[in-house]
């Protein structure tokens, strides 16, 4: 299985996305490729946030990486395209080569089946406690998503909430 998290500058919540389903899928024994983009391009080539990986290194969670932009080849070599809120949901689905292609791109949030919104918020240019909840959500939604990928052996998962 390959997934790709995806936001807007690929510096806060994708890559600790990234690494929380990284985290999930190595509890859970599965076997998955991981990575992140980003919708622009403004921090291409640039480490995540320090607040993002201090969040994450709060938390036991390790958070590296550097930023890159989303590509349309990103939608043969990726299984599932994880966005992080509805407006990289829309890039995402406008920049999709194809309608099939398209349909792989849903809303990360979503897998959290507690979660009252399912968006991820941006934490940028917040503080702090706005990145540690970031970290929080993206471990919530990383379990559920890989408790959803257990029940699938050659399929990924049909997921309607978008």
């Amino acid at each position: 299985m390959r997934i790709l998290a995806v936001c807007a500058g690929n510096i806060c919540r994708s890559p600790a996305a990234e690494a929380a389903i990284r985290e999930a899928a190595a509890q859970a024994d599965i076997e998955i490729t991981t990575d992140s983009a980003g919708t622009g391009s403004w921090h291409i080539g640039q480490p995540p946030h320090p607040e993002s990986v201090a969040a994450g290194a709060r938390a036991g969670l390790h958070i590296d990486g550097r930023a890159r932009k989303v590509t349309p080849a990103d939608f043969d070599r990726f299984d599932i395209i994880l966005a992080m809120d509805r407006a990289n949901l829309r890039d995402l689905q406008e920049l999709a080569p194809t309608r099939e292609a398209s349909a792989r791109a849903r809303l990360f949030r979503t897998y959290d089946h507690s979660a009252e919104s399912d968006e991820v918020p941006d934490p940028w240019g917040g503080p702090e406690a706005g990145y540690d909840e970031t970290v929080s959500i993206v471990r919530a939604a990383a379990q559920g998503l890989v408790a959803e990928l257990r029940g699938y052996a050659a399929e990924p998962p049909l997921h309607s909430r978008q």
